[in-house]
């Protein structure tokens, strides 16, 4: 039985109550909303100006001790590289200029007609081939005793750190502050005992004598700054005293070798006093010595063929340093590895 209202009309089903109308309800959808999300909301990401906290703001960092120290220093090499090459720029320069332009009151770094016949004039007055052989024979010799001399010497002083060995490089060290003058006269007469005076053989035994102590000093600061690790770790893997010299340890003492050997010869192939003393023959005389006879009686340079003769006295150590400066600096790790 129904209830019908006092209108007599049914009331309609959207009329009546309903149960979800409590706004806890968890059926109850939100009615949709036209506002934009609010910046608050965890799923939205944050704009760039305002960072989370704890992170500050990326800026550009001042200047430090560091770089500044860097750019020192790269300063002071750029200076030093133009103090080096400013002597052998002017020199290049004053080759080839013309004997009117060596006299000029106002010098010019770019010669304005460059010529050859400073280099014609040194042939002709000089026996310049002749002494460049003489001085290539002996650097190149006394390099090469001196360094065969100075390795096992030197790994034996690395290797074995006894008192003897500390003395031995302390003599090392200083019979390296002893003058050219104080020598000379005692080697004179050593050399002239044994008939070595005015001999290619006896200049050479000088320049080994003279260099055996810088090449021994040098070596074995390289020979301790290969770990012995690597010698004992041979030897574990069955490898003897030789074959662990020249698969191990020679492999990476060859760029100090290669340093040290070429220290040597451009110590010998520039020396003078002792080629000067020693050698009385023209044709056995090394080029520094040659270079000397381009001064006239009264102390004048003729200064085009003189620039010319030490341009080409200086060329060999230039193109012998260019050709095997990547043995110095390559390769120090060679070998280490086991394959």
């Amino acid at each position: 039985m129904t209830h019908d209202s006092p209108s007599g009309e049914r009331p309609s089903p959207d009329s009546s109550p309903r149960e979800d109308a409590s706004p806890d309800s968890p059926s109850r959808k939100a009615p949709p909303s036209d506002s934009p999300p609010r910046k608050d909301q965890s799923s939205d990401p944050l704009p760039p100006d305002n960072p989370p906290p704890g992170r500050r703001p990326a800026t550009r960092r001042p200047l430090t001790r560091r770089t500044v120290g860097r750019a020192g220093q790269y300063l002071a090499l750029l200076c030093y590289l133009v103090f080096l090459a400013f002597p052998f720029l002017w020199l290049v320069s004053t080759a080839f200029k013309p004997p009117r332009e060596l006299g000029s009151l106002h010098p010019t770094w770019i010669p304005r007609a460059p010529t050859l016949d400073n280099f014609r004039t040194a042939f002709d007055e000089q026996p310049l081939l002749q002494a460049a052989a003489n001085s290539l024979l002996a650097a190149a010799v006394s390099a090469l005793v001196a360094i065969v001399l100075a390795t096992p010497m030197a790994y034996v002083l690395a290797r074995l750190r006894t008192r003897f060995a500390r003395a031995a490089t302390g003599w090392v060290v200083v019979s390296q502050a002893f003058p050219l003058v104080l020598v000379i006269i005692p080697l004179f007469l050593v050399l002239k005992t044994l008939h070595l005076v005015d001999a290619r053989t006896g200049l050479i035994l000088v320049y080994v004598v003279w260099s055996l102590p810088f090449a021994l000093w040098m070596l074995t600061g390289y020979v301790r700054a290969v770990p012995p690790e690597l010698e004992e770790a041979a030897a574990v893997d069955g490898a003897g005293r030789l074959r662990t010299l020249v698969s191990v340890t020679g492999p990476l003492l060859a760029p100090g070798i290669v340093a040290t050997g070429l220290f040597a010869f451009i110590t010998a192939w520039n020396e003078f006093f002792f080629a000067l003393v020693l050698l009385k023959s023209p044709e056995k005389q090394t080029m520094p010595v040659v270079l000397t006879h381009f001064l006239g009686a009264e102390g004048v340079a003729d200064l085009g063929p003189l620039a010319a003769a030490a341009l080409l006295a200086t060329l060999p150590s230039l193109l012998l340093f260019a050709v095997i400066q990547r043995r110095i600096t390559g390769g120090m790790l060679a070998g280490a590895v086991k394959n």
